[in-house]
Protein backbone atom coordinates (compact mmCIF):
# COMPACT_ATOMS: atom_id res chain seq x y z
CA UNK A 1 0.00 0.00 0.00
CA UNK A 2 2.84 2.37 0.95
CA UNK A 3 4.63 1.62 -2.34
CA UNK A 4 1.43 2.32 -4.28
CA UNK A 5 1.01 5.72 -2.57
CA UNK A 6 4.61 6.63 -3.34
CA UNK A 7 4.09 5.70 -6.97
CA UNK A 8 0.96 7.90 -7.20
CA UNK A 9 2.86 10.76 -5.55
CA UNK A 10 5.67 10.45 -8.10
CA UNK A 11 3.14 10.51 -10.98
CA UNK A 12 1.48 13.68 -9.64
CA UNK A 13 4.79 15.49 -9.00
CA UNK A 14 6.19 14.42 -12.37
CA UNK A 15 3.06 15.59 -14.20
CA UNK A 16 3.22 18.98 -12.48
CA UNK A 17 6.90 19.36 -13.39
CA UNK A 18 6.19 18.57 -17.05
CA UNK A 19 3.35 21.09 -17.10
CA UNK A 20 5.63 23.82 -15.69
CA UNK A 21 8.36 23.03 -18.23
CA UNK A 22 5.83 23.08 -21.08
CA UNK A 23 4.43 26.46 -20.04
CA UNK A 24 7.97 27.85 -19.70
CA UNK A 25 8.89 26.72 -23.19
CA UNK A 26 5.73 28.23 -24.64
CA UNK A 27 6.44 31.54 -22.89
CA UNK A 28 9.94 31.58 -24.37
CA UNK A 29 8.57 30.78 -27.86
CA UNK A 30 10.69 27.63 -28.11
CA UNK A 31 7.72 25.49 -29.13
CA UNK A 32 4.58 26.49 -31.05
CA UNK A 33 1.40 26.84 -29.01
CA UNK A 34 -1.07 26.38 -31.87
CA UNK A 35 -2.95 23.13 -31.36
CA UNK A 36 -2.70 20.54 -34.15
CA UNK A 37 -5.56 18.16 -34.73
CA UNK A 38 -5.15 15.20 -37.06
CA UNK A 39 -8.37 14.53 -38.95
CA UNK A 40 -8.52 11.90 -41.62
CA UNK A 41 -12.01 12.77 -42.85
CA UNK A 42 -14.85 15.10 -42.07
CA UNK A 43 -18.20 13.93 -43.32
CA UNK A 44 -20.91 16.48 -43.99
CA UNK A 45 -24.04 14.93 -45.49
CA UNK A 46 -26.51 16.91 -47.59
CA UNK A 47 -29.32 14.69 -48.81
CA UNK A 48 -27.00 11.70 -49.13
CA UNK A 49 -24.08 13.64 -50.68
CA UNK A 50 -21.00 13.02 -48.53
CA UNK A 51 -18.22 15.63 -48.41
CA UNK A 52 -14.90 14.35 -47.10
CA UNK A 53 -11.67 16.17 -46.42
CA UNK A 54 -9.16 14.68 -48.81
CA UNK A 55 -5.41 14.03 -48.56
CA UNK A 56 -5.46 13.48 -44.78
CA UNK A 57 -5.54 17.21 -44.14
CA UNK A 58 -4.82 18.49 -40.66
CA UNK A 59 -7.64 20.88 -39.95
CA UNK A 60 -8.17 23.43 -37.20
CA UNK A 61 -10.85 26.04 -36.78
CA UNK A 62 -8.90 28.27 -34.40
CA UNK A 63 -10.31 30.19 -31.49
CA UNK A 64 -8.90 33.70 -31.72
CA UNK A 65 -6.85 34.81 -28.72
CA UNK A 66 -8.90 36.20 -25.85
CA UNK A 67 -6.57 35.84 -22.84
CA UNK A 68 -4.62 38.86 -21.66
CA UNK A 69 -1.39 38.93 -23.70
CA UNK A 70 2.10 39.22 -22.27
CA UNK A 71 3.78 42.36 -23.73
CA UNK A 72 7.21 40.76 -24.15
CA UNK A 73 6.05 37.51 -25.76
CA UNK A 74 3.72 39.59 -27.96
CA UNK A 75 6.71 41.64 -29.10
CA UNK A 76 8.59 38.51 -30.17
CA UNK A 77 5.50 37.26 -32.00
CA UNK A 78 5.31 40.64 -33.76
CA UNK A 79 8.92 40.23 -34.94
CA UNK A 80 7.92 37.00 -36.72
CA UNK A 81 11.53 35.81 -36.84
CA UNK A 82 11.72 33.11 -39.56
CA UNK A 83 13.27 30.41 -37.38
CA UNK A 84 10.54 27.80 -37.01
CA UNK A 85 8.19 25.69 -39.12
CA UNK A 86 4.85 27.36 -39.84
CA UNK A 87 1.42 25.87 -40.32
CA UNK A 88 -0.55 27.03 -43.32
CA UNK A 89 -4.19 26.04 -43.90
CA UNK A 90 -4.34 27.72 -47.28
CA UNK A 91 -5.49 25.32 -49.99
CA UNK A 92 -7.25 22.95 -47.55
CA UNK A 93 -10.84 22.20 -48.47
CA UNK A 94 -13.40 19.41 -48.53
CA UNK A 95 -12.57 16.85 -51.21
CA UNK A 96 -13.43 17.63 -54.85
CA UNK A 97 -14.00 21.37 -54.28
CA UNK A 98 -12.19 23.37 -56.98
CA UNK A 99 -10.03 26.39 -56.17
CA UNK A 100 -10.85 29.20 -58.60
CA UNK A 101 -8.92 32.23 -57.33
CA UNK A 102 -6.70 33.54 -54.53
CA UNK A 103 -6.30 37.13 -53.42
CA UNK A 104 -3.57 37.97 -50.92
CA UNK A 105 -2.81 41.12 -48.97
CA UNK A 106 0.52 41.20 -47.13
CA UNK A 107 2.22 43.55 -44.74
CA UNK A 108 5.85 44.29 -45.65
CA UNK A 109 8.51 42.31 -43.82
CA UNK A 110 10.94 43.33 -41.09
CA UNK A 111 12.27 46.85 -41.61
CA UNK A 112 14.70 49.30 -40.10
CA UNK A 113 13.03 51.83 -37.72
CA UNK A 114 11.24 54.87 -39.12
CA UNK A 115 12.41 56.98 -36.16
CA UNK A 116 15.65 57.37 -34.24
CA UNK A 117 15.99 58.00 -30.51
CA UNK A 118 17.94 61.23 -29.89
CA UNK A 119 21.35 60.98 -28.18
CA UNK A 120 21.65 57.25 -28.91
CA UNK A 121 23.47 55.30 -31.60
CA UNK A 122 21.29 53.92 -34.37
CA UNK A 123 21.08 50.11 -34.39
CA UNK A 124 23.75 48.54 -36.59
CA UNK A 125 22.05 46.38 -39.23
CA UNK A 126 23.27 45.46 -42.72
CA UNK A 127 20.58 45.88 -45.37
CA UNK A 128 22.44 44.17 -48.19
CA UNK A 129 21.54 40.55 -48.97
CA UNK A 130 23.85 37.58 -48.43
CA UNK A 131 22.98 33.89 -48.34
CA UNK A 132 25.83 33.36 -45.86
CA UNK A 133 24.21 35.61 -43.24
CA UNK A 134 21.30 34.50 -41.06
CA UNK A 135 18.40 34.36 -41.50
CA UNK A 136 18.74 32.95 -44.99
CA UNK A 137 16.65 30.92 -47.42
CA UNK A 138 17.39 28.35 -50.16
CA UNK A 139 15.87 30.70 -52.75
CA UNK A 140 17.77 33.81 -51.66
CA UNK A 141 20.66 33.62 -54.16
CA UNK A 142 18.40 32.89 -57.13
CA UNK A 143 16.02 35.65 -55.96
CA UNK A 144 18.88 38.17 -55.97
CA UNK A 145 19.88 37.09 -59.49
CA UNK A 146 16.29 37.18 -60.74
CA UNK A 147 15.76 40.72 -59.47
CA UNK A 148 18.67 41.78 -61.68
CA UNK A 149 16.46 40.93 -64.68
CA UNK A 150 13.62 43.17 -63.49
CA UNK A 151 14.12 45.61 -66.36
CA UNK A 152 12.24 43.10 -68.51
CA UNK A 153 9.09 43.61 -66.46
CA UNK A 154 6.43 46.29 -66.83
CA UNK A 155 6.40 48.94 -64.12
CA UNK A 156 3.92 51.71 -63.60
CA UNK A 157 5.86 54.95 -63.78
CA UNK A 158 5.83 55.74 -60.05
CA UNK A 159 7.62 52.44 -59.34
CA UNK A 160 10.23 52.40 -62.11
CA UNK A 161 12.90 54.12 -59.97
CA UNK A 162 12.23 52.19 -56.72
CA UNK A 163 15.06 49.70 -55.97
CA UNK A 164 14.06 46.06 -56.29
CA UNK A 165 16.45 44.95 -53.53
CA UNK A 166 17.52 46.49 -50.20
CA UNK A 167 21.10 47.60 -50.87
CA UNK A 168 22.66 49.63 -48.04
CA UNK A 169 25.35 48.16 -45.77
CA UNK A 170 24.05 50.51 -43.07
CA UNK A 171 20.24 50.37 -43.28
CA UNK A 172 18.37 53.54 -44.12
CA UNK A 173 15.21 54.57 -42.25
CA UNK A 174 12.33 52.22 -43.06
CA UNK A 175 14.44 49.99 -45.33
CA UNK A 176 13.55 46.31 -45.66
CA UNK A 177 16.10 44.03 -43.98
CA UNK A 178 17.30 40.60 -45.07
CA UNK A 179 14.96 39.19 -42.42
CA UNK A 180 12.07 40.94 -44.20
CA UNK A 181 13.04 39.44 -47.56
CA UNK A 182 13.36 35.93 -46.07
CA UNK A 183 9.98 36.26 -44.34
CA UNK A 184 8.26 36.79 -47.67
CA UNK A 185 10.26 34.20 -49.59
CA UNK A 186 8.94 31.77 -46.94
CA UNK A 187 5.39 33.11 -47.22
CA UNK A 188 5.38 32.78 -51.00
CA UNK A 189 6.86 29.29 -50.82
CA UNK A 190 4.24 28.23 -48.25
CA UNK A 191 1.47 29.23 -50.67
CA UNK A 192 3.32 27.65 -53.59
CA UNK A 193 3.20 24.30 -51.80
CA UNK A 194 -0.37 24.90 -50.57
CA UNK A 195 -1.75 25.50 -54.05
CA UNK A 196 0.47 23.46 -56.37
CA UNK A 197 -1.97 20.50 -56.38
CA UNK A 198 -4.91 22.77 -57.24
CA UNK A 199 -3.62 23.91 -60.65
CA UNK A 200 -4.48 27.48 -59.72
CA UNK A 201 -2.18 28.90 -62.41
CA UNK A 202 -1.29 27.00 -65.58
CA UNK A 203 2.40 26.77 -66.44
CA UNK A 204 1.74 29.10 -69.37
CA UNK A 205 -0.18 31.68 -67.29
CA UNK A 206 -1.01 34.89 -69.05
CA UNK A 207 -0.30 38.47 -67.88
CA UNK A 208 -4.02 38.93 -67.25
CA UNK A 209 -4.18 36.12 -64.70
CA UNK A 210 -1.68 37.60 -62.21
CA UNK A 211 -2.18 41.03 -60.64
CA UNK A 212 0.54 42.56 -58.43
CA UNK A 213 0.16 45.96 -56.75
CA UNK A 214 2.16 47.88 -54.15
CA UNK A 215 2.56 51.27 -52.56
CA UNK A 216 5.54 53.40 -53.60
CA UNK A 217 7.69 52.47 -50.58
CA UNK A 218 10.69 50.27 -51.33
CA UNK A 219 9.84 47.95 -48.41
CA UNK A 220 6.42 47.07 -49.86
CA UNK A 221 7.71 46.67 -53.41
CA UNK A 222 10.59 44.44 -52.29
CA UNK A 223 8.34 42.42 -49.97
CA UNK A 224 5.88 41.85 -52.81
CA UNK A 225 8.67 40.69 -55.14
CA UNK A 226 10.02 38.35 -52.46
CA UNK A 227 6.58 36.84 -51.93
CA UNK A 228 5.96 36.50 -55.67
CA UNK A 229 9.32 34.80 -56.22
CA UNK A 230 8.60 32.29 -53.44
CA UNK A 231 5.18 31.63 -54.99
CA UNK A 232 6.32 31.55 -58.64
CA UNK A 233 10.07 30.82 -58.67
CA UNK A 234 11.84 32.20 -61.75
CA UNK A 235 8.62 33.81 -63.00
CA UNK A 236 8.64 35.30 -66.48
CA UNK A 237 9.29 39.04 -66.07
CA UNK A 238 7.86 39.82 -69.51
CA UNK A 239 4.41 38.68 -68.33
CA UNK A 240 4.47 40.76 -65.14
CA UNK A 241 3.09 44.26 -64.63
CA UNK A 242 3.68 45.81 -61.19
CA UNK A 243 0.98 48.36 -60.42
CA UNK A 244 1.16 51.38 -58.13
CA UNK A 245 -1.31 52.17 -55.35
CA UNK A 246 -0.90 55.75 -54.21
CA UNK A 247 -2.91 55.26 -51.00
CA UNK A 248 -2.00 52.88 -48.18
CA UNK A 249 -5.73 52.03 -48.08
CA UNK A 250 -5.60 50.67 -51.66
CA UNK A 251 -8.76 52.65 -52.37
CA UNK A 252 -7.86 53.63 -55.95
CA UNK A 253 -10.28 56.20 -57.35
CA UNK A 254 -12.75 55.81 -54.44
CA UNK A 255 -10.63 57.37 -51.68
CA UNK A 256 -12.67 60.52 -51.11
CA UNK A 257 -14.69 59.93 -47.94
CA UNK A 258 -15.03 62.83 -45.44
CA UNK A 259 -16.76 60.70 -42.78
CA UNK A 260 -13.85 58.25 -42.76
CA UNK A 261 -11.46 61.07 -41.89
CA UNK A 262 -13.75 62.28 -39.08
CA UNK A 263 -13.87 58.80 -37.53
CA UNK A 264 -10.08 58.61 -37.74
CA UNK A 265 -9.68 61.98 -36.00
CA UNK A 266 -12.09 60.88 -33.25
CA UNK A 267 -10.13 57.63 -32.90
CA UNK A 268 -6.84 59.52 -32.58
CA UNK A 269 -8.33 61.68 -29.83
CA UNK A 270 -9.43 58.53 -28.01
CA UNK A 271 -5.90 57.15 -28.26
CA UNK A 272 -4.44 60.38 -26.87
CA UNK A 273 -6.85 60.48 -23.90
CA UNK A 274 -6.08 56.88 -22.99
CA UNK A 275 -2.35 57.45 -23.24
CA UNK A 276 -2.17 60.58 -21.06
CA UNK A 277 -4.39 58.95 -18.41
CA UNK A 278 -1.89 56.10 -17.99
CA UNK A 279 0.25 57.22 -15.04
CA UNK A 280 2.65 54.26 -15.28
CA UNK A 281 3.31 55.07 -18.93
CA UNK A 282 3.94 58.75 -18.15
CA UNK A 283 6.38 57.84 -15.37
CA UNK A 284 8.18 55.46 -17.71
CA UNK A 285 8.58 58.11 -20.41
CA UNK A 286 9.90 60.53 -17.80
CA UNK A 287 12.42 57.95 -16.52
CA UNK A 288 13.59 57.17 -20.06
CA UNK A 289 13.94 60.88 -20.85
CA UNK A 290 16.05 61.45 -17.72
CA UNK A 291 18.28 58.52 -18.65
CA UNK A 292 18.92 60.02 -22.08
CA UNK A 293 19.06 63.65 -20.95
CA UNK A 294 16.04 64.66 -23.04
CA UNK A 295 12.80 66.55 -22.43
CA UNK A 296 9.98 63.99 -22.03
CA UNK A 297 8.05 65.56 -24.90
CA UNK A 298 11.02 65.14 -27.27
CA UNK A 299 11.42 61.48 -26.37
CA UNK A 300 7.72 60.77 -26.89
CA UNK A 301 7.79 62.55 -30.26
CA UNK A 302 10.71 60.30 -31.30
CA UNK A 303 8.38 57.28 -30.92
CA UNK A 304 10.95 55.13 -29.08
CA UNK A 305 8.87 51.94 -29.33
CA UNK A 306 9.65 51.67 -33.06
CA UNK A 307 13.40 51.66 -32.46
CA UNK A 308 13.17 49.45 -29.38
CA UNK A 309 11.17 46.84 -31.31
CA UNK A 310 14.01 46.73 -33.83
CA UNK A 311 16.48 46.02 -31.02
CA UNK A 312 14.23 43.22 -29.73
CA UNK A 313 13.68 41.67 -33.17
CA UNK A 314 17.41 41.69 -33.99
CA UNK A 315 18.63 40.65 -30.51
CA UNK A 316 20.52 43.91 -30.03
CA UNK A 317 21.21 45.52 -26.63
CA UNK A 318 18.93 48.44 -25.83
CA UNK A 319 20.31 51.92 -26.64
CA UNK A 320 22.31 53.95 -24.14
CA UNK A 321 22.95 57.66 -23.75
CA UNK A 322 26.48 58.53 -24.87
CA UNK A 323 28.66 61.11 -23.14
CA UNK A 324 31.13 63.38 -24.88
CA UNK A 325 34.04 61.19 -23.73
CA UNK A 326 32.66 58.12 -25.50
CA UNK A 327 31.15 56.57 -22.38
CA UNK A 328 27.50 55.98 -21.48
CA UNK A 329 25.43 57.70 -18.83
CA UNK A 330 22.63 55.10 -18.76
CA UNK A 331 20.68 52.63 -20.91
CA UNK A 332 17.03 51.96 -21.61
CA UNK A 333 15.64 48.72 -20.20
CA UNK A 334 13.37 45.83 -21.12
CA UNK A 335 11.09 46.78 -18.21
CA UNK A 336 10.53 50.23 -19.76
CA UNK A 337 9.89 48.64 -23.14
CA UNK A 338 7.34 46.28 -21.54
CA UNK A 339 5.37 49.22 -20.10
CA UNK A 340 5.05 50.89 -23.52
CA UNK A 341 4.07 47.61 -25.18
CA UNK A 342 1.54 46.93 -22.43
CA UNK A 343 -0.07 50.32 -23.09
CA UNK A 344 -0.28 49.50 -26.81
CA UNK A 345 -2.06 46.24 -26.01
CA UNK A 346 -4.41 48.05 -23.61
CA UNK A 347 -5.14 50.50 -26.41
CA UNK A 348 -6.20 47.63 -28.70
CA UNK A 349 -8.72 46.48 -26.08
CA UNK A 350 -10.09 49.99 -25.58
CA UNK A 351 -10.26 50.53 -29.34
CA UNK A 352 -12.53 47.50 -29.72
CA UNK A 353 -14.68 48.60 -26.77
CA UNK A 354 -15.29 52.15 -28.06
CA UNK A 355 -15.93 51.13 -31.68
CA UNK A 356 -14.73 54.29 -33.47
CA UNK A 357 -11.94 52.41 -35.21
CA UNK A 358 -14.40 49.84 -36.58
CA UNK A 359 -16.41 52.64 -38.19
CA UNK A 360 -13.23 54.09 -39.67
CA UNK A 361 -12.16 50.65 -40.89
CA UNK A 362 -15.47 49.94 -42.64
CA UNK A 363 -15.14 53.09 -44.74
CA UNK A 364 -11.37 52.76 -45.17
CA UNK A 365 -11.48 49.22 -46.56
CA UNK A 366 -14.75 49.21 -48.52
CA UNK A 367 -13.02 50.08 -51.84
CA UNK A 368 -10.53 47.22 -51.47
CA UNK A 369 -13.18 44.74 -50.32
CA UNK A 370 -15.49 45.78 -53.14
CA UNK A 371 -12.68 45.17 -55.65
CA UNK A 372 -12.05 41.79 -54.06
CA UNK A 373 -15.74 40.89 -54.34
CA UNK A 374 -15.91 42.07 -57.97
CA UNK A 375 -12.90 39.97 -58.95
CA UNK A 376 -14.45 36.91 -57.35
CA UNK A 377 -17.70 37.47 -59.23
CA UNK A 378 -15.84 37.75 -62.53
CA UNK A 379 -13.88 34.55 -61.93
CA UNK A 380 -17.10 32.77 -60.89
CA UNK A 381 -18.84 33.87 -64.13
CA UNK A 382 -15.80 32.82 -66.16
CA UNK A 383 -15.92 29.39 -64.52
CA UNK A 384 -19.65 29.06 -65.17
CA UNK A 385 -19.26 29.98 -68.83
CA UNK A 386 -16.43 27.57 -69.60
CA UNK A 387 -16.59 24.91 -66.86
CA UNK A 388 -12.84 25.46 -66.39
CA UNK A 389 -11.11 28.87 -66.09
CA UNK A 390 -9.89 29.71 -69.57
CA UNK A 391 -6.19 30.16 -70.34
CA UNK A 392 -5.69 33.90 -70.42
CA UNK A 393 -9.02 34.40 -68.61
CA UNK A 394 -9.79 36.42 -65.48
CA UNK A 395 -7.32 37.17 -62.70
CA UNK A 396 -6.87 34.11 -60.55
CA UNK A 397 -4.03 35.39 -58.36
CA UNK A 398 -3.81 38.88 -56.86
CA UNK A 399 -1.04 40.13 -54.57
CA UNK A 400 -1.34 43.45 -52.74
CA UNK A 401 1.78 44.48 -50.81
CA UNK A 402 0.84 46.90 -48.07
CA UNK A 403 1.45 48.25 -44.54
CA UNK A 404 0.18 47.67 -41.00
CA UNK A 405 -2.16 50.65 -41.50
CA UNK A 406 -3.72 48.64 -44.36
CA UNK A 407 -4.06 45.22 -42.75
CA UNK A 408 -5.26 46.48 -39.36
CA UNK A 409 -8.42 48.17 -40.76
CA UNK A 410 -8.95 45.23 -43.12
CA UNK A 411 -9.12 42.82 -40.18
CA UNK A 412 -11.49 45.16 -38.33
CA UNK A 413 -13.73 45.63 -41.37
CA UNK A 414 -14.03 41.84 -41.69
CA UNK A 415 -15.13 41.66 -38.06
CA UNK A 416 -11.92 39.97 -36.87
CA UNK A 417 -11.73 42.26 -33.87
CA UNK A 418 -9.91 39.73 -31.68
CA UNK A 419 -7.10 39.19 -34.19
CA UNK A 420 -3.67 40.39 -33.14
CA UNK A 421 -2.22 43.56 -34.67
CA UNK A 422 -0.50 42.66 -37.97
CA UNK A 423 3.04 41.43 -37.36
CA UNK A 424 5.86 41.85 -39.85
CA UNK A 425 5.05 39.86 -43.02
CA UNK A 426 1.43 39.24 -41.94
CA UNK A 427 -0.89 37.94 -44.66
CA UNK A 428 -4.65 37.88 -45.27
CA UNK A 429 -5.82 35.43 -47.93
CA UNK A 430 -9.19 35.25 -49.71
CA UNK A 431 -9.91 31.96 -51.52
CA UNK A 432 -12.77 31.31 -53.95
CA UNK A 433 -13.97 27.70 -54.19
CA UNK A 434 -16.52 25.89 -56.35
CA UNK A 435 -18.49 22.93 -55.00
CA UNK A 436 -18.08 19.47 -56.61
CA UNK A 437 -20.30 18.44 -59.56
CA UNK A 438 -22.35 15.97 -57.46
CA UNK A 439 -23.38 18.70 -55.06
CA UNK A 440 -24.12 21.10 -57.94
CA UNK A 441 -26.45 18.57 -59.57
CA UNK A 442 -28.27 18.01 -56.28
CA UNK A 443 -28.79 21.75 -55.81
CA UNK A 444 -30.13 22.11 -59.36
CA UNK A 445 -32.56 19.23 -58.89
CA UNK A 446 -33.84 20.81 -55.70
CA UNK A 447 -34.21 24.22 -57.35
CA UNK A 448 -37.68 24.95 -58.66
CA UNK A 449 -38.55 26.81 -61.84
CA UNK A 450 -36.79 30.14 -62.16
CA UNK A 451 -34.34 29.23 -59.41
CA UNK A 452 -31.57 27.75 -61.54
CA UNK A 453 -29.52 30.96 -61.29
CA UNK A 454 -29.85 30.94 -57.52
CA UNK A 455 -28.69 27.33 -57.49
CA UNK A 456 -25.62 28.30 -59.50
CA UNK A 457 -24.87 31.02 -56.96
CA UNK A 458 -24.88 28.41 -54.20
CA UNK A 459 -21.97 26.63 -55.86
CA UNK A 460 -19.44 29.32 -54.91
CA UNK A 461 -17.72 29.60 -51.53
CA UNK A 462 -15.18 31.82 -49.81
CA UNK A 463 -12.49 31.18 -47.23
CA UNK A 464 -10.58 33.86 -45.31
CA UNK A 465 -7.23 33.06 -43.69
CA UNK A 466 -5.00 35.19 -41.46
CA UNK A 467 -1.36 34.13 -41.12
CA UNK A 468 -2.31 30.64 -42.25
CA UNK A 469 -5.24 30.16 -39.86
CA UNK A 470 -8.75 29.66 -41.21
CA UNK A 471 -10.73 32.53 -39.65
CA UNK A 472 -13.70 32.40 -42.04
CA UNK A 473 -16.23 31.57 -39.36
CA UNK A 474 -15.00 34.41 -37.15
CA UNK A 475 -15.84 37.02 -39.81
CA UNK A 476 -19.00 39.11 -39.43
CA UNK A 477 -20.50 37.79 -42.66
CA UNK A 478 -20.09 34.10 -41.83
CA UNK A 479 -20.10 33.91 -38.04
CA UNK A 480 -23.68 32.63 -37.97
CA UNK A 481 -23.28 30.14 -40.84
CA UNK A 482 -23.75 26.53 -39.73
CA UNK A 483 -20.97 24.64 -41.49
CA UNK A 484 -22.42 21.29 -40.38
CA UNK A 485 -25.48 21.53 -42.66
CA UNK A 486 -23.75 20.15 -45.75
CA UNK A 487 -21.94 23.40 -46.62
CA UNK A 488 -18.60 23.24 -44.79
CA UNK A 489 -17.42 26.43 -46.50
CA UNK A 490 -18.93 29.92 -46.35
CA UNK A 491 -21.24 30.82 -49.27
CA UNK A 492 -19.83 33.58 -51.47
CA UNK A 493 -23.21 35.31 -51.42
CA UNK A 494 -22.72 36.02 -47.69
CA UNK A 495 -19.56 37.96 -48.49
CA UNK A 496 -21.11 39.80 -51.43
CA UNK A 497 -24.14 40.89 -49.38
CA UNK A 498 -21.87 42.05 -46.57
CA UNK A 499 -19.64 44.15 -48.81
CA UNK A 500 -22.40 45.63 -50.95
CA UNK A 501 -24.88 46.42 -48.15
CA UNK A 502 -24.67 44.88 -44.69
CA UNK A 503 -21.32 46.31 -43.54
CA UNK A 504 -22.67 49.87 -43.67
CA UNK A 505 -25.13 49.17 -40.86
CA UNK A 506 -22.22 49.85 -38.48
CA UNK A 507 -22.33 53.49 -39.58
CA UNK A 508 -26.15 53.63 -39.96
CA UNK A 509 -26.07 53.75 -43.75
CA UNK A 510 -26.91 51.49 -46.68
CA UNK A 511 -24.14 52.45 -49.14
CA UNK A 512 -20.59 53.79 -49.27
CA UNK A 513 -21.68 57.11 -50.74
CA UNK A 514 -24.34 57.64 -48.09
CA UNK A 515 -21.94 56.68 -45.30
CA UNK A 516 -19.14 58.95 -46.57
CA UNK A 517 -21.25 62.08 -47.03
CA UNK A 518 -23.80 61.64 -44.29
CA UNK A 519 -23.92 64.63 -41.93
CA UNK A 520 -22.78 63.76 -38.39
CA UNK A 521 -25.38 63.82 -35.66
Amino acid sequence: MLARNRFLLLVVVGGAALAIISLSLQFLNLIPTTPIVEEQTLQAADGGVGVALGKSRKRVFPVLHTQEPNPISEAYAYCNTPNRTEQAWEGHSPADYKLLSVQVMIRHGDRYPLYSIPKTKRPTIDCTLSASRKPSHPLLNSFISHMGLGGRGHWESSLSSVPRLPNHSACEMGELTQTGVVQHLRNGQLLHHAYKHHNLLPSDWSPRQVWVETTGKSRTLQSGLGFLYGFLPDFDWTKLTVRYQWSTLFCGSACDCPARNRYLEDEQRRQYRLRVSDTELERTYADMARTLGLPTRQLRAANPIDSLLCHVCHSLPFPCAHTGEGGTSGCLTMAQFAVIRRQQLDDEVDRRRVGLYRKYAILAMYPYLNRTATKMERVARDSEASRQPRAGGEEVFTLSSAHDVTLAPLLSALGLEEARFPRFAARVVFELWKSPPAMQELQKKRAGKGEKAKARGKEMFIRVLYNGEDVTFHTTFCRSHDRHTGKPLCPLKNFLSYVRRDMFSVVNATSYQEACYKRPG
